[in-house]
C-alpha cells in the first residue's frame, strides 16, 4: 500500500477513535512524553536560549525520531502502518476532548454556576478565572476552541499530511514543549524561547488552514476573510491571530480584549468588532464549527497527500 494511502486511511480511522473514546484518563503519550520532558528540563535548566535549545532538540528530535523507527520498523505490513498512523493520530489530536471540556464550562454558565464554570475553566487555557465574569468566560472559551482547534487538531494533521507518524509525533511534541517551557514566565523567558519560536514556525501552516476552513464551514464566509485580514495581524500571536479572527467572523461575535494571566493583565486588540459580545450559546457554535473544521481539514490533508503522490509517480 501507498505512503499516502496509509495516511489517508490511519489519519480518518484515528480521529475516529477520538471521536469515539476521546483521551484515556489515565496514561496518555502526551501526558507521558510531558513527564519525559519535565525531567530532561530539571537536568539540562540554565536561564540561557542555548540550553533551551538543547532542551528543545532533545525532546521534540527523540519524539520525531521514534516515530520514525517505528514507522520503518512496521513498513513491510501496511495493515501494521495504517494501525501505527491510527494510533499516532489518536494520540496527537485533541479534538473531543476539547469540545467535552468546552461544553462543561457552557453548562455550568447556563445552570448559573460561575464558580464551577471558573473551576473548569483552567482544563482549557491558562487565564486567571476569578477575575472572570459570565460573560468573559464564554470568550475565553470560544478564543480557547479556536485556537487549540489549530493546535490540538488540524496542525497535528498537516504535519502527518508532510511527514507521516514523525510529523505527528513531531508537531505535538513542538507543541507541548511551548505549553511547558515557551510562556514568558521568568524561568523560561530565555530557556523557552527556542520551543516557543519552534512552535510558531510548526503551527503556520496549520493555522491558516484552520483560517480558511473556519470561513469555509462558518456561518458568514465573507465576515470571517474580512475579519481575518483585518485583525488577524494585531494579534500578539502569529498563529492564533488568523484562527481566532476567522472564527469571530464566522460566528459573528466579538473576540479579544482584556484578559488576566497569572496576575498580569494583558490588553489585547478586538477582533471583528463589528461582531456581537459573545453568548453562552455560542459556545456549543464553536464546538460544532471546531468539529466541521477538523473533519475538512482531515479531508484536505488526505487529498493533498495523495495529489503529491501522484504527482510523483
Amino acid at each position: 500500500m501507498r505512503a499516502d494511502r496509509v495516511f489517508a486511511y490511519g489519519a480518518a480511522a484515528g480521529l475516529l477513535g477520538d471521536r469515539l473514546l476521546g483521551d484515556p484518563r489515565r496514561g496518555h503519550p502526551v501526558a507521558a512524553f510531558g513527564r519525559a520532558a519535565g525531567a530532561v528540563e530539571r537536568v539540562l535548566w540554565r536561564d540561557h536560549r542555548g540550553w533551551g535549545a538543547l532542551h528543545t532538540v532533545v525532546c521534540a528530535g527523540g519524539a520525531v525520531a521514534l516515530g520514525a523507527v517505528a514507522a520503518r520498523a512496521v513498513r513491510p505490513s501496511p495493515a501494521a502502518s495504517v494501525a501505527l498512523t491510527a494510533a499516532a493520530t489518536w494520540a496527537v489530536v485533541g479534538g473531543t476532548s476539547l469540545g467535552r471540556e468546552a461544553r462543561a464550562v457552557g453548562q455550568a454558565l447556563e445552570a448559573g454556576d460561575l464558580a464551577g464554570a471558573r473551576a473548569r475553566l483552567p482544563h482549557l487555557c491558562g487565564r486567571d478565572p476569578q477575575a472572570l465574569d459570565a460573560d468573559q468566560v464564554a470568550r475565553a472559551v470560544v478564543e480557547s476552541v479556536a485556537e487549540n482547534t489549530s493546535d490540538a487538531v488540524v496542525g497535528a494533521l498537516v504535519w502527518g499530511a508532510a511527514a507521516g507518524v514523525p510529523g505527528l509525533l513531531g508537531f505535538r511534541a513542538v507543541n507541548t514543549l511551548d505549553a511547558m517551557v515557551g510562556h514568558r514566565s521568568p524561568r523560561h523567558r530565555r530557556y523557552g524561547w527556542a520551543s516557543a519560536r519552534l512552535d510558531d514556525l510548526a503551527g503556520w501552516p496549520g493555522a491558516r488552514l484552520t483560517a480558511v476552513l473556519a470561513a469555509a464551514a462558518g456561518d458568514d464566509p465573507r465576515g470571517a476573510l474580512r475579519s481575518w485580514r483585518a485583525d488577524a495581524e494585531r494579534h500578539p500571536s502569529p498563529n492564533a491571530g488568523p484562527v481566532e479572527a476567522s472564527f469571530a467572523g464566522a460566528l459573528g461575535v466579538r473576540l479579544g480584549g482584556t484578559l488576566s494571566y497569572a496576575g498580569r493583565v494583558e490588553h489585547r486588540p478586538v477582533l471583528n468588532g463589528a461582531g456581537r459580545p459573545v453568548a453562552v450559546p455560542d459556545i456549543e457554535r464553536a464546538v460544532r464549527l471546531s468539529r466541521r473544521v477538523g473533519l475538512l481539514a482531515l479531508g484536505v490533508c488526505a487529498a493533498a497527500r495523495l495529489l503529491a503522490a501522484g504527482g510523483r509517480s
